[in-house]
């Protein structure tokens, strides 16, 4: 054996030693390097079916995040917490609404819509992993399920722009109702319209002026919970904001263009809106200048996979995080290996996925809650290496950045460049200078 794979490997070795570029199997490396395998790979997906590609699970670009930002770790200045002292992390979504949405950690599940995307079973976990977590789920824009309603505790029901499966005892079983414009992975292209499933009794979103008859609507068809509304972040993001508190919304879901869904062009996955970072900095500068900063809730979303950098979006002004991918890892656990290597793990997931009904919901509630529980406490331990009692009181000032692009993103203050009081606070400091001799 060994004779013949010596004999194999020197003869493929002088053929890629010595044939010319045009002949050899390593101008595969030159052009991998060059184009991409990706590129490469979805060339050749296009070029077997003249159709829209259709790629799951987000953009492979990396965009700019939030590596580029650090905590300041408490010493002497201030005293971080031992982890016996408790941190509180209750988040209150919509405090100016009748009914306030009130959630035990700042994570949310976000919205993945059943049957247009994702299976019942899948639901279900979402819907009992966050109840066990003291969060909220979301409907996502797919019809509306009667068990995922009776298992979570908190959900929030999304509204589409036109009111597909939508019917108003629906919206009266909400703990928040979201308007979704559009998403981070697929920007705010249009919903295939099925005429037979609109509700001509509810109203639909068209233009811009009927946002605050849908906004009043839903306030009322929700008998006082939270009305949001959630769109991509976008260079627009500060009139379409505006346009927001002038019809009244509780809260805002903005979500940046590291975001995935379950299928959608990569145009729109790689080229448009704006990085999570990026958006979030801008968005909470708007609402703090309209003086709406906790008045309406701000949650992002896109791309979050550490409670690191949950806390970090937090401490630039979020109020909350919506997960997504992460929330599909942490549901699909071991169970993926229902699925490989024959099929990829989304086969598990998505509605009519080929072994999507092998999947034990249940045990895919529990690791959801697992998660969001192990996050959260991993949260608490950053709030207490900051010397603070509560989620709230973190915020800009608790974070120093890396490199100069970050820092004028989000307005934090370089690592590198001296401070201009050398550090110290403005309290008096006595300093003990010792006497000759001692």
């Amino acid at each position: 054996m060994r004779w013949l794979i010596t004999g194999a490997s020197r003869f493929a070795l002088r053929i890629m030693m010595t044939d010319p570029y045009l002949e050899n199997l390593t101008e595969l490396v030159t052009a991998t390097k060059r184009t991409g395998v990706q590129n490469i790979l979805e060339t050749n997906l296009r070029s077997e079916k003249a159709e829209v590609l259709e790629r799951p699970l987000g953009s492979p670009r990396k965009f700019i995040g939030f590596d580029g930002l650090m905590f300041v770790s408490s010493h002497l200045d201030r005293h971080a917490l031992p982890h016996t002292i408790p941190v509180h992390t209750e988040v209150v979504i919509g405090p100016a609404a009748k009914r306030p949405l009130s959630i035990q950690t700042p994570l949310l599940i976000s919205g993945m819509a059943y049957k247009t995307a994702l299976t019942d079973r899948m639901k279900y976990a979402f819907a009992l992993g966050s109840s066990q977590a003291g969060t909220a789920s979301n409907t996502g824009e797919g019809p509306f399920l009667p068990k995922e309603r009776a298992l979570a505790d908190r959900l929030i029901v999304q509204y589409p722009r036109m009111p597909l499966y939508r019917t108003l005892a629906m919206l009266e079983q909400a703990d928040a109702l979201e308007i979704q414009l559009g998403q981070g992975a697929s920007a705010g292209v249009a919903q295939a319209p099925y005429p037979h499933l609109i509700r001509t009794d509810l109203p639909d979103l068209r233009e811009p002026k009927d946002l605050p008859k849908i906004v009043s609507f839903l306030k009322k068809a929700g008998r006082g919970v939270p009305v949001g509304i959630k769109f991509s972040f976008t260079n627009n993001l500060e009139r379409e904001i505006d346009l927001c508190l002038e019809a009244g919304v509780d809260y805002l879901a903005l979500e940046g263009a590291q975001a995935a869904t379950v299928k959608a062009a990569p145009i729109l996955e790689d080229d448009f809106g704006l990085p999570t970072i990026i958006g979030l900095a801008r968005a909470a500068r708007h609402l703090q200048l309209r003086g709406a900063q906790g008045k309406v809730s701000l949650i992002v979303s896109g791309g979050f996979a550490s409670p690191g950098e949950c806390l970090k979006a937090l401490a630039l002004g979020a109020d909350a995080i919506y997960l997504g991918t992460t929330i599909l890892f942490a549901a699909s656990h071991t169970q993926t290996l229902k699925a490989v290597p024959w099929e990829p793990p989304t086969q598990l997931a998505v509605d009519g996925g080929k072994v999507s009904k092998k999947f034990n919901w249940k045990l895919g509630g529990k690791h959801v809650a697992n998660f969001l529980l192990s996050s959260t406490e991993e949260i608490k331990e950053g709030v207490r290496a900051l010397g603070k009692h509560a989620l709230h009181q973190v915020d800009i000032s608790d974070l120093i950045a890396l490199d100069e692009q970050t820092a004028q993103i989000t307005g934090v203050p370089l690592a590198y460049r001296k401070p201009a009081n050398n550090g110290y606070s403005s309290k008096k400091v006595r300093v003990l200078v010792p006497s000759k001799g001692k």
